[in-house]
């Protein structure tokens, strides 16, 4: 390498190193862990969840395009990275860690298990400050991942059968419902019911405890959704009406998840709260194609007078005009209660 590199890496060093100091407060335990990470993998993520229960920063060099064998641009792998949420900074490494390690200084550097028995070259250099260098098994391992998004997101859409008989029966055509769905988007619809998020988390199955009969699990990711009535206002909003929906949450960081998804479908969502219950989560814990637990996050209670009251004061003036009006009931409170005229 010439001076004229040594210089230009010393400056992008200097400039990483600036920015993470600006990211730790005094006390606080930095790790750091480096590699190339083409595709994102389950791998990567074991990887990274160890990495940052080891500190309390989490660092992540992402080697450049001219080390190591890079099948992805440097700047789409560190994007890939930095959309980690147990990420604190990433940032692109110019040159071999070791350098960037004696001067950041990180309590813990985490490489992958399958480096445990080869010779590594920042066990020098954690050893100059008396760092540690520790090793986790992050291999690559796609299939509960994979199971679970392609039952999620990828409908087999050969097993859907077409109900033919029920359109003879009534004297119509799949082509005759064309302009019935195309008259959708001159509709006003006013959704009101229980909202309910649900939330699945991907699993790797690590065995069973040796304390007791208990099945061991890693959490690999975490995959949520808005269902119940929200999901029945995104639908009627997808389908090209104008919607608002009316519903009661908690309050809590899901209504505040549900509330920024459902203005992302573009539906005019209103949440009363009510500070006795939790809006309703719905957790699956799932390893492969299985479903190991089911963890509900709600209250089943009648919604108090006053605020079926308050409910009933904001949707009335709403209903002017509606073409429409669902009630989606799950039976968890928010339409029980309700003033006669509701």
């Amino acid at each position: 390498m010439g001076t004229e590199d040594s210089r230009l890496d010393e400056a992008w060093i200097d400039e990483a190193l600036s920015e993470i100091r600006a990211l730790r407060p005094l006390g606080e335990r930095v790790v750091f862990v480096s590699g190339n990470f083409n595709i994102v993998h389950p791998g990567h993520l074991r990887l990274l969840n160890f990495a940052a229960d080891c500190g309390d920063l989490l660092v992540v060099g992402v080697n450049a395009d001219d080390l190591g064998v890079p099948l992805l641009p440097q700047q789409l792998r560190l994007e890939g990275v930095r959309s980690i949420g147990v990420v604190d900074h990433a940032f692109i490494l110019p040159t071999f860690p070791e350098p960037f390690i004696r001067r950041l200084r990180p309590h813990v550097v985490v490489k992958g298990k399958e480096h445990e028995d080869a010779f590594n070259r920042e066990q020098e250099a954690v050893d100059s400050y008396g760092g540690k260098l520790l090793f986790c098994s992050g291999e690559t391992r796609f299939s509960s991942l994979d199971l679970l998004h392609d039952e999620l997101r990828n409908a087999n859409r050969s097993s859907i059968v077409k109900p033919t008989d029920y359109p003879r029966r009534h004297g119509f055509s799949n082509d005759d419902l064309i302009p019935v769905v195309e008259s959708f988007s001159s509709l006003r619809v006013l959704v009101i019911g229980d909202l309910i998020v649900d939330e699945y988390v991907s699993c790797d199955a690590l065995g069973m405890s040796q304390e007791d009969p208990t099945l061991v699990v890693s959490p690999i990711s975490y995959d949520r959704f808005v269902g119940g009535a929200g999901i029945v206002a995104a639908h009627a909003r997808g389908l090209g009406a104008k919607v608002q929906f009316f519903s009661v949450v908690g309050q809590d960081a899901t209504a505040s998840y549900a509330a920024d998804t459902l203005r992302g479908y573009d539906v005019d969502a209103v949440f009363l709260e009510d500070g006795s219950r939790p809006t309703t989560l719905k957790q699956r814990y799932r390893a492969g194609d299985k479903t190991l637990l089911r963890v509900s996050h709600l209250r089943q209670h009648d919604i108090s007078a006053a605020l079926a009251n308050e409910v009933y004061n904001r949707l009335l003036p709403a209903l002017d005009g509606v073409d429409l009006l669902i009630f989606a009931d799950f039976n968890y409170g928010s339409l029980r209660n309700c003033p006669a005229p509701c």
